[in-house]
């Protein structure tokens, strides 16, 4: 079994892997430009806090990630989430960095998703996960291909950026895994709960022709209460 402190140095690693990779690209899903000098500013990132007034506090966070509590308990998925990006640690502002812990459950599922803003490399502590990423449509008209892979203690696996991928604890017992994302912002954008679980709904007509059902079984989805975190 690989140790806590293993899974650190692992995780570190995975960080510095990403060092280079700062945010280039947006890290808000739209910034309308407005010619009224008055109006609030909305940044692609954060104000930068005086050089002068820095210490080392700004770059430390008592994150407790040595442990589950204090994480988004999302009981309906079998999993407890902890993450951490600029807004809830300051010091990883320009660094294009955000780090996460998960716990699964047996049968906990990060269904299909993408982060439209950043790669996401992940290492896992204990347990076996079910994982893989979907390309994207290919232009020769052939299906989108799968990238699956059964993931153990001590195993690592990289998502590219803005790819569909999934997690899946297959195992009889809890599985723990850390993640990296070359984005202060990666984003975080679950498939049905964006389509099915939009507000207001997307129309019944675009639905059920896209994904060629009927209007129960889409009145259906869209009454769910999709998980969000």
């Amino acid at each position: 079994m690989v140790s806590l402190q293993m899974a650190s140095i692992v995780l570190l690693a995975l960080l510095a892997s990403f060092a280079s990779a700062h945010d280039n690209n947006p890290l808000q899903d739209f910034c309308v430009a407005v010619n009224d000098s008055q109006a609030a500013v909305f940044v692609n990132g954060k104000p930068c806090k005086d050089p002068k007034l820095v210490e080392a506090n700004d770059f430390y966070k008592a994150a407790g990630f040595n442990t589950p509590v204090g994480g988004f308990n999302l009981n309906s998925l079998g999993l407890i989430v902890k993450y951490l990006n600029v807004d809830r640690f300051p010091g990883l502002n320009t660094m294009g960095l955000a780090i996460a812990r998960t716990d699964f459950k047996p049968n906990g599922l990060i269904p299909p998703h993408i982060h439209p803003r950043g790669s996401e490399v992940v290492f896992v502590l204990k347990g076996t996960l079910e994982v893989g990423f979907v390309s994207s449509n290919p232009l020769n008209g052939q299906k989108n291909k799968l990238f699956p892979k059964t993931l153990k203690p001590g195993d690592v696996f990289v998502f590219p950026m803005g790819l569909v991928h999934f997690f899946y604890n297959v195992g009889r017992s809890n599985a723990l895994m850390f993640s990296a994302f070359s984005s202060q912002k990666p984003g975080y954008v679950t498939l049905a709960n964006s389509v099915f679980g939009s507000e207001p709904s997307i129309s019944d007509d675009v639905l059920t022709k896209a994904f060629r059902l009927n209007k129960n079984v889409i009145d259906s989805l869209q009454s769910q209460n999709w998980e969000r975190i």
